[in-house]
């Protein structure tokens, strides 16, 4: 390491409550993203709670619990607002603890740069390199953009966690950086793949049917899309590429099973190419100093007229409801919020773009509510209060196991036919009465079987 850079580094190397000691009421912190969780500061500025009031703590789907929110029941001290709901702060949102940033992903860097306050950033980053430059890890979705934009960049240093090669903006040198805390080197959240349901089968064999040699993947998360990595790994098809989002386990599968090349893509070619990444250790080791893995921003890997560029690509997402005008909810149920947003409107619009390219909003056509019952995920309107994620103009393909159902060019009853094909067969008939009481049904005689 050069001896300039180390020397630098000694200066600004601090604790974690020297660092936390320059925070003021009414300051905004962005705290990281995903897998990169600071937790030294995050612990230190917990025990400031008294002193301080109005701070806001900013996160992109933070995967543990954020101390400072905990030791604040009342919300007085600290405010959580987070661009995108995890497990951890849907529970924290239930209790009034957490709030959520509505955006079009591809758009955040260029949002926080435009109209965010930043004080300070809390960043977890691996170690220093020989040319001073801290790794940003498997989170490089919209990190730089804050470091540029705040008053004061404090990275909190774990020596566990890969490096994730670039790509762009996927590290950020020590000259950028005000001061430097070494954490407890904590490994990485692990995020155990989701077992697949039976249903999740046979929505993947659908899929699969749409999938050609070259394609270029992005897949979301969930049982689903394990299932379908799975299903590629063990199929024929070949030269696939990746431009995706989130990086996950099924992605090392598919590619030690020689089916990623990426040889066929039009930029970023032979790269598997990610925003941020989120799984286990198989996940984490393969990408540590993996030159075939190319991290990115989210302006750059989620923006469509990027997406666009490369051929057939294939974007698979989940959904939570999908109404017979073909309106797509994938964030909420009702009013109650769940997710968010998240990248499935860029790569619809992206995939569509793209020459050969499909995009597909899949989801199981029943679900079970709490008190025991079979629910219809196809709807005639959305339930009052739900969040529209994907707008019926943009939407493209909708799958379910029952089928396929392909929206572009469709009339508004050629929608409703089209999804009540699809819908559950105990649901059909209550569906066509909906969709003509809606006047979008085409008079005829026919009754669903």
């Amino acid at each position: 390491m050069s001896g300039k850079w180390l020397s630098e580094y000694r200066k600004k190397l601090t604790t974690a409550e020297e660092a936390v000691s320059l925070v003021k009421s009414g300051d905004v912190i962005f705290m990281g993203e995903f897998a990169q969780n600071v937790e030294a500061l995050d612990i230190a500025l917990s025990k400031r709670k008294d002193e301080l009031h109005d701070v806001v703590l900013v996160t992109t789907t933070r995967t543990k619990p954020i101390k400072c929110v905990e030791a604040d029941p009342l919300r007085q001290s600290f405010i959580w607002d987070d661009w995108h709901f995890s497990g951890v702060a849907r529970k924290f949102f239930d209790q009034g603890l957490a709030s959520y940033i509505p955006f079009t992903y591809h758009q955040g860097p260029r949002v926080v740069a435009k109209y965010s306050k930043v004080d300070f950033v809390f960043i977890q980053v691996a170690p220093m390199d020989e040319k001073g430059f801290f790794n940003f890890s498997t989170s490089n979705s919209m990190s730089y953009a804050y470091c540029k934009k705040a008053a004061r960049v404090i990275v909190e240093v774990n020596n566990t966690v890969p490096k994730c090669l670039g790509g762009s903006s996927e590290s950020i040198h020590i000259s950028e950086v005000d001061m430097i805390v070494e954490g407890p080197n904590t490994p990485l959240v692990e995020l155990q793949p989701a077992k697949p349901s039976e249903t999740d089968r046979r929505i993947a064999e659908h899929v699969m049917a749409l999938l050609e040699d070259g394609a270029t993947l992005q897949l979301g998360i969930g049982g689903l899309p394990n299932i379908i990595g799975a299903m590629i790994a063990e199929s024929d098809l070949k030269d696939l590429g990746v431009h995706t989002e989130m990086l996950a386990d099924s992605y090392v599968d598919m590619y030690e099973a020689g089916k990623i090349s990426g040889k066929l893509k039009f930029i970023d070619k032979c790269k598997m190419t990610y925003t941020f990444a989120l799984g286990t250790k198989k996940l984490y080791d393969f990408l540590d100093n993996n030159p075939v893995c190319a991290s990115y921003p989210v302006s750059y890997t989620n923006d469509p007229r990027i997406i666009s560029l490369n051929p057939k690509v294939v974007a698979i997402n989940n959904a939570i409801e999908v109404d017979l005008y073909s309106q797509v909810s994938s964030e909420s149920s009702g009013s109650r919020h769940i997710t968010g947003t998240g990248g499935q409107l860029d790569f619809i619009l992206g995939a569509f773009q793209s020459k050969g390219g499909k995009g597909l909003i899949c989801l199981s056509s029943t679900y079970t509510d709490k008190l025991g019952n079979l629910q219809s995920r196809i709807v005639p309107t959305l339930s009052p209060g739900t969040i529209v994620t994907c707008p019926r103009s943009v939407v493209h393909y909708i799958v379910t196991e029952f089928g396929v159902a392909q929206m572009k060019g469709k009339s508004t009853w050629e929608r409703a036919e089209a999804l009540i094909d699809i819908a559950h067969p105990d649901f059909r008939n209550d569906l066509i009465k909906s969709a003509e009481e809606l006047n979008i049904w085409r008079k005829s005689n026919r009754i669903a079987v």
